[in-house]
Parts: structure tokens; C-alpha cells; sequence
């Protein structure tokens, strides 16, 4: 039987999985819903399987073959409470290591090098290397955390929408498009917080981004705020890296520089690959790691 190994890059707003030969070149890969086990545990074993199962099928390959993969994990949450065991235990591959989404970026982004990322998605986190030690700042969640992340943005553009309607703040132009989506009803956005998860929220962002670039003051206004943690992020982070390299990864990495302070836009750099890639590579070492067989 043909031993294949998996990459799994498992965030807030979707999963994408890749299958692999063990010397990790990339078969085929998948897609499916979110993977945070911290705020959905039992939907992101659901999505993780899902996208495994869709990358064996990209390959051409019987997706029932997920059960005899080697699989990496860099999944959203693993940093806090027990969850990571109980999802760990309950997927269904033959080996399963699970870390966090942001050291997979971390290889992805810059290889075995020093350096820092930070990954501006739904939520936020921020890893530095120096001399082969990684360290992690930010990345705990919603209700606590992620600051500066999609989330966070987009639920900041709810509280403003329900502001305007009640005349506390003036109306703009990012608080009319909220309000146009619920038909002007305040009671239509208190239902959708109500049951929403961090994507829901972070689906808003573009949207401010967009308004905040056309001049609209309350858009320009949770943008900054956003900016402001991420430096203040990004200032800590760099003082742990070993190197004044800075990779910005996640959906909101184009839309942030321009609001970032020039001390980080200078020391910008493209990424290598991408967090899947990363999650490969990964896989592809603790498979040779576990099996002995050669680089």
C-alpha cells in the first residue's frame, strides 16, 4: 500500500487540506467550512475530514484512503483548554499531529529561517523565530483575543451600524451598507450576532476596508483601532525574532499595510509559500521523522 501524507491548514473561515507523496509533492487538494476547534470543536473535526477527504479526490485517489495517511495539522485554537486532544482523537487518520495554524504559516512563510508572521485572518496571531525557537503572541480567540483580526473588525462594523441607527454616532456610508443588509431592522443584526461565529463576523472586514480607503471616517475609525493592536503586536513580535523580516499572511494581509506603521512596512517581505505548504513540509519531516526514511 502507498504510504501519502497530509497537510492541513484548518482556520476560523475555511479548511484546506493537501495529499502528498512523503517527500511532499502535492497531489491533489481540498477545501471545506471552518476548523476552530476552539470555538466549534466538533464542526472542525467535520471540516477537517471534509477536506481531506476532497483532497484524495482531487488526486484521483479513493478518499477512503484518509485512513491510512500521515497527517499535519495547524489548526486554529490549540492553545488553550483540552481541545486539541479531543479532536486529536477523533479524526480518522493512521498518525495525527496537530500544532497551531500559525506555525505552519511560520514554514510556509519563511522555511527554516528567522523571522515573524503574523497571520491577519478572522482572528489574529503572530509567531517570531530565533536560532529554531518559536514564539507565539496573541491567537486566543474571539471572546478574549484576536485583535485587529477579521472578527473583531467586522463585529466593531455591527456595533457602529446599531449606533447610527440609534442617531448616537452619524450615519456613513459603512454603517448604511450594514444597515441595507438587514433591511434597516437593528433587530436583524442582534439576531445574527446572537447566533454568529468569529467567520460570520469576519466576512464584514473587506467591507471596511473598502469604505475605510474611500475616506468613510467610522470605517477609517475601527480600521485604525484594528491597526493599532497589530502594531502593537507586531513591536513585541519583532523583538523576539531573530531576523527584521516580516511576512503578513491571511485574508486581511493585502488590505493592513497601508495602516501599519512604516517601521513594519519596511521590513515587509513576500512569503515563500503559503501556510498548506507549510503544513506539507511539516507533515513530510515527521513522517521521515517517524518512518526513517530519507530527506
Amino acid at each position: 500500500m502507498t504510504d501519502y501524507i497530509l497537510g492541513i491548514d484548518g482556520g476560523g473561515t475555511s479548511c484546506r487540506a493537501a495529499v502528498a507523496s512523503p517527500d511532499g509533492v502535492i497531489l491533489g487538494r481540498g477545501k471545506s467550512g471552518a476548523a476552530n476547534i476552539l470555538t466549534d470543536p466538533n464542526n472542525a473535526i467535520i471540516s477537517i475530514t471534509e477536506a481531506a477527504k476532497a483532497a484524495y479526490l482531487d488526486a484521483g485517489l479513493d478518499e477512503a484512503g484518509i485512513a491510512g495517511a500521515s497527517a499535519f495539522l495547524g489548526l486554529a485554537g490549540t492553545n488553550v483548554g483540552d481541545l486539541t486532544r479531543y479532536v486529536h482523537d477523533r479524526l480518522p487518520f493512521r498518525h495525527t499531529d496537530i500544532d497551531s495554524d500559525g506555525l505552519i504559516a511560520l514554514q510556509g512563510a519563511i522555511g527554516d529561517e528567522d523571522g515573524a508572521v503574523a497571520i491577519l485572518g478572522t482572528g489574529s496571531i503572530y509567531m517570531g523565530r530565533k536560532n529554531n525557537v518559536v514564539r507565539y503572541i496573541g491567537g486566543w480567540g474571539f471572546t478574549v483575543g484576536d485583535l485587529g483580526g477579521g472578527a473583531r473588525i467586522g463585529h466593531a462594523a455591527l456595533q457602529e451600524a446599531l449606533l447610527a441607527h440609534d442617531g448616537v454616532i452619524p450615519r456613513s456610508g459603512v454603517t448604511e451598507a450594514v444597515l441595507d443588509e438587514f433591511k434597516h431592522d437593528p433587530r436583524g443584526i442582534v439576531d445574527f450576532a446572537r447566533l454568529s461565529k468569529p467567520g460570520d463576523f469576519g466576512r464584514y472586514a473587506p467591507l471596511v476596508f473598502d469604505h475605510a480607503r474611500q475616506g468613510d471616517p467610522q470605517a477609517i475609525a475601527i480600521v485604525k483601532a484594528g491597526a493599532a493592536s497589530v502594531n502593537a503586536s507586531l513591536d513585541a513580535i519583532m523583538a523576539l525574532a531573530g531576523a527584521p523580516r516580516l511576512c503578513l499572511l491571511g485574508g486581511l494581509a493585502p488590505l493592513y499595510p497601508e495602516w501599519l506603521s512604516e517601521r513594519h512596512r519596511s521590513i515587509l517581505v513576500e512569503a515563500e509559500a503559503d501556510a498548506l505548504t507549510g503544513a506539507v513540509a511539516l507533515a513530510a519531516n515527521r513522517y521521515r521523522q517517524r518512518t526513517g526514511a530519507a530527506a
